[in-house]
């Protein structure tokens, strides 16, 4: 924003500190004056009664009063200087703090997130206010940066299928006897992909905006419904899937639970073992609304476990199988968890799989109306 130069703050508290002291010294002179003229008679006898000096009368207050304004006037005189370089040195002290957040600041908007305050000394206004720049900076760097990652990722993503399809296209046109039909069908898989990926990016962005209506929703219909949808690719992988729980009731988007339950439902059964595969759901309310979600699998440490919410991070890495996902499934599940202000928890089985629990604000209180 452009505006008007004007003064500075340190120049605006030193005139206050110095208009400060003179309007004290002004009260204090005051006080003095008055009690002056209250306890000071007018006029006093002349002690030699020889001296015939006005009748033998000496004028008290007049004498006083050429005395005490020109000595008052120096002393308010001496007090505007006193409170112009005080109130300048005062101020500088003070403010100093405000100039290293106003520096970090400066430093921040060129593009620097690295920097930190760290104001030293005990806690205060100024401390607060620099620690909490300080917690943006770190919270807006680390942002950054997981979001240099992921466009990263997703280039490298995006970039995989149109390689594919491009060398795919070059096999055909160089050589003409090629199986026609085998290379349409990898051409449609590897279309597939890029879709799943281009509609998967699209459902994180719109998380992301938060630009969605809350709704009354009930987390163990949509369990019911994500296990129903996923029912033929559980079979076909020989998985099978138990749910149970009671009634879970929800305060959010129905689409964005619902893209929730089945990517936790799918990552369970995709990441199972090969053969007695397992997948358990289970809702409840205490009084949090609950959603947990257990599967059989490989044993993972819990240095891997903490990356799989990443984008594009698989248990595996980046070794593929049939319907391995394109790594943004658990990306999708913690973000929509937090737009609608929960917590998720991913923790291994010492057995082998995973434990992952959202928990979710209970909804609010209907109104008599909304009954």
């Amino acid at each position: 924003m452009n505006r008007q130069p004007g003064l500075s703050v340190r120049f605006k508290l030193t005139l206050s500190y110095a208009g400060f002291l003179m309007f004290a010294g002004l009260l204090l002179l005051a006080a003095v004056w008055v009690f002056l003229l209250r306890y000071v008679p007018d006029r006093a006898m002349l002690i030699n009664p020889d001296d015939r000096l006005n009748n033998g009368v000496f004028p008290v207050r007049s004498v006083l009063l050429d005395v005490f304004v020109p000595r008052a006037a120096a002393v308010l005189a001496f007090l505007l200087a006193f409170g112009l370089v005080g109130g300048w040195i005062l101020a500088g002290r003070m403010l100093a703090p405000l100039t290293r957040i106003t520096d970090a600041t400066s430093t921040a908007a060129k593009g620097s997130l690295s920097h930190r305050i760290r104001l030293p000394g005990r806690n205060d206004e100024f401390r607060e206010l620099a620690d909490a720049f300080d917690t943006m900076l770190a919270r807006l760097e680390a942002h950054v940066a997981e979001q240099r990652r992921f466009a990263a990722n997703a280039s490298h993503e995006l970039r995989t299928p149109l390689a594919i399809s491009q060398a795919l296209l070059d096999v055909a046109r160089s050589d003409p006897a090629q199986d026609l039909g085998e290379i349409i069908g990898r051409l449609h898989a590897v279309n597939t992909r890029a879709i799943d990926l281009t509609e998967a990016l699209l459902m994180l962005s719109r998380a992301d905006q938060r630009s969605f209506t809350r709704e009354p929703v009930d987390l163990s219909l949509l369990a019911e419904e994500a296990v129903e949808t996923l029912l033929p690719l559980a079979e076909q992988r020989g998985v099978t899937i138990e749910t149970s729980g009671e009634i879970a009731p929800a305060f959010g988007s129905q689409a964005l639970l619902l893209q929730l339950t089945t990517n936790l439902v799918h990552n369970a059964i995709v990441h199972n073992l090969p053969d007695r595969g397992a997948v358990w759901l289970e809702t409840a309310a205490r009084p949090e609304t609950v959603l947990t979600v257990e599967n059989r699998g490989e044993k993972l440490s819990p240095q891997l476990v903490s990356t799989l919410t990443e984008p594009f991070r698989r248990g595996t890495e980046r070794i593929r199988t049939d319907h391995a996902g394109v790594g943004l499934g658990l990306a999708i599940v913690r973000r929509i968890t937090e737009v609608h202000d929960g917590s998720l928890t991913i923790t291994p089985r010492p057995e082998g799989g995973l434990r992952i629990e959202v928990r979710l604000p209970a909804p609010p209180a209907l109104s008599p109306k909304d009954n």
